[in-house]
């Protein structure tokens, strides 16, 4: 199936779940956010949610600088 992730277009398999996309974006274990269709996904929900066709995802990391 088809989602965009950070605005890119990316083929996940079906039942992909937010937890799996991130790992797939970033190997950060701290300092990310995701939000979902423009909502927030509290990290305790990204193993249990799952992305669908034309899903909208969003992967934030924190970065640290001045």
């Amino acid at each position: 199936m088809m989602v965009q992730i950070n605005g890119a277009t990316h083929e996940v398999a079906d039942g992909t779940t937010v937890a799996q996309a991130v790992r797939a974006l970033t190997a950060a274990t701290t300092g990310v956010a995701v939000a979902l269709n423009d909502e927030v996904v509290t990290r305790g929900a990204w193993e249990t949610t799952a992305l669908r066709e034309r899903d909208r995802v969003e992967v934030l990391t924190a970065v640290q600088g001045g």
